[in-house]
């Protein structure tokens, strides 16, 4: 059943970002603002997170989606061994992002970035969905491996009484 879900959920991700980029190209042609917070402006990042690597030429853009493309693949296997709906459901996240990203990649030489969140003046590095995917997929699995080592090291409860 995991495998099918994450599946699903890669695919679901993917066809996501790829839907969203679209849009953003086609339709964002000056920065909108959404909130206070959240502007939408179309940019095009050659490099990985923050930009770093950007401007390293085709060398660079191949390298960088072999690279993504043989952790991708690592994380499948793994998404496909795994038994828990708490571990394959995130690594299907990041799955999905790491594809989104590749597509671009491979199909326009960049990645498609559009969603530009800030507070006042502090601005993070603009993202996209796939971005967005990866960053909470990462973050749940740490979150479950955090609670999974945290149930693993606490005291054991002594038996109730009239229990042992």
């Amino acid at each position: 059943m995991h495998r099918t879900l994450g599946l699903t959920l890669s695919l679901g991700v993917l066809a996501a970002d790829q839907a969203t980029k679209l849009i953003a190209r086609a339709h964002l042609t000056e920065p909108a603002t959404l909130g206070p917070s959240l502007n939408l402006q179309l940019g095009s990042n050659t490099g990985v997170t923050f930009g770093l690597f950007a401007g390293s030429g085709e060398l660079g853009r191949w390298l960088l989606v072999a690279g993504t493309a043989a952790v991708a693949l690592w994380l499948m296997a793994w998404m496909w061994r795994e038994r828990r709906l708490a571990v394959a459901a995130p690594l299907a996240l990041i799955v999905g992002g790491a594809l989104g990203n590749i597509v671009d990649r491979v199909r326009l030489g960049a990645v498609t970035d559009f969603i530009d969140a800030h507070i006042g003046d502090f601005h993070w590095p603009t993202f996209n969905l796939a971005d967005t995917a990866i960053t909470v997929g990462v973050a749940w699995l740490l979150l479950t491996s955090l609670g999974r080592q945290a149930s693993a090291t606490a005291p054991s409860s002594p038996p109730a009484k009239g229990h042992s």
